[in-house]
């Protein structure tokens, strides 16, 4: 009995032990998911679908496709050199560019912070206004939501990092997919939506499907997502040898990405497009699904968005720590007392909106300029560090390779333009 027993458990603990060691081999590009996915992109395509229904579907199709390329192409770079982007920028390009990045992210992150806090706030006190009789006020939800990111990080492992928004992107995942299920637009408006086109904008509506687009783009093809991609493939210790499964962790990435964003797309599609009813903000889905598909699927979608929210919080308060210490080449040890207090005043930023009642989506628009300045100048470097021969020997690009970076770089300069634009012209009205 004992010997059956101890092979029963044998046999679960080498399940458990290829479980494990299976998702550890995702983990660096679900971390990259759950930064990626949050308030921001949620907003994006909800807006894109209540809008234009599915028709702006290709450039989600688009985004993920660059996204994936770059990804790769910065992995393979440090696969080859063992060099993370910000160590390769300062040491082959000049200290200043590494400063940059260090400084434009910081500032954007700092807005993402303050803005992502802040819709999650709003949003749960949406929705716990069908529970309680004049909701619960958004400062508790904002404090909560802090400590429960801070006490992650305060753990100080990048794996209980990773493992802990591996938990939180999978809830993510699964109430964006199920209000796929519950609130999809017909599948021929679906396959119609891969199809690239310009919709039809009403005459005195306000509405750019240019500037859409730039919003679509800017939130998938994120400058952020790159330079981390490099110091989760060193921390993982990833060499050539590794190359395929760096390939296929950012397949799986992209892959969840793409389909997350197509459902959010589809859900705002399927209820508020087909009803005529726009969107100015992720906290209105909440109000406005409950009508319309019930309360069930608006509490779902309300944890999709804090979920998203919550996910990319995480990365966000870790992104300064961890430029400074790519940048310097130094140890990446999130138990030191400076990194603890850094990100101990980053977090706090989360509670600005709700204390001084700042508007959220202005701030999270601001704060997206940044993402928008640096997109070409992300691009146009590893441009030139992957066709060095000194850097990379036989892994230099191809002519294909180099062909698609060109287009990349020539739409990012376009989409720069329009972003920069229009948070300009918002700012001054």
């Amino acid at each position: 009995m004992t010997e059956a027993n101890n092979a029963d458990g044998a046999g679960k603990d080498t399940f458990r032990g290829k479980f494990a060691r299976g998702l550890a081999l995702f983990l660096p590009g679900i971390f990259l998911l759950g930064f990626n996915m949050g308030t921001g992109s949620v907003t994006a395509m909800a807006k894109a679908g209540a809008e234009y229904g599915m028709s702006l579907l290709w450039t989600i199709v688009a985004s993920c496709l660059c996204t994936y390329f770059l990804i790769n192409l910065y992995g393979r770079y440090t696969l080859v050199t063992g060099e993370a982007a910000l160590q390769a920028f300062k040491k082959h390009i000049h200290p200043g560019i590494g400063i940059f990045f260090i400084v434009a992210l910081t500032f954007g992150i700092a807005g993402s912070v303050m803005g992502v806090m802040g819709i999650i706030a709003e949003i749960c006190y949406e929705w716990s206004k069908t529970v309680v009789d004049g909701g619960i006020s958004p400062i508790y939800f904002a404090a909560i939501f802090v400590a429960l990111v801070y006490f992650i990080f305060w753990n100080g492992k990048t794996q209980f990092f990773e493992r802990s928004l591996a938990v939180i992107v999978a809830v993510m995942s699964a109430s964006f997919l199920i209000n796929f299920f519950l609130m999809m637009p017909p599948p021929i408006d679906i396959i119609k939506g891969m199809i690239p086109s310009l919709p039809q904008v009403s005459a005195g509506s306000g509405g750019s499907s240019p500037l859409v687009i730039a919003s679509m783009v800017g939130t998938t093809v994120f400058s952020g997502l790159f330079i981390i991609r490099t110091t989760l493939v060193k921390e993982a210790g990833w060499t050539l040898k590794d190359e395929k499964t760096q390939r296929n962790d950012a397949i799986v990435s992209v892959g969840l990405m793409l389909v997350i964003s197509a459902a959010v797309m589809a859900s705002a599609a399927g209820t508020l497009f087909a009803e005529g009813i726009g969107l100015s903000n992720a906290s209105q889905m909440i109000t406005l699904l409950e009508p319309l598909a019930g309360p069930l699927a608006a509490s779902i979608f309300a944890v999709g968005i804090v979920s998203a929210g919550v996910s990319s919080q995480f990365p966000n308060i870790l992104m300064l720590p961890w430029l400074l210490c790519d940048y310097t080449g130094s140890k990446r040890d999130m138990t030191l007392p400076k990194y603890r207090v850094m990100v101990f005043l980053i977090s706090l930023l989360g509670l600005v909106v709700p204390i001084f009642e700042a508007r959220p989506v202005l701030v999270m628009i601001v704060s997206q300029a940044f993402g928008a300045a640096m997109l070409p100048v992300t691009v146009a470097c590893i441009f030139y560090l992957s066709n060095r021969k000194d850097l990379m020997g036989n892994y230099r690009n191809t002519l294909t390779s180099n062909i698609i970076l060109a287009a990349i770089l020539a739409f990012s300069l376009f989409t720069s333009f329009i972003g920069v634009k229009g948070v300009w012209k918002l700012l001054l009205t």
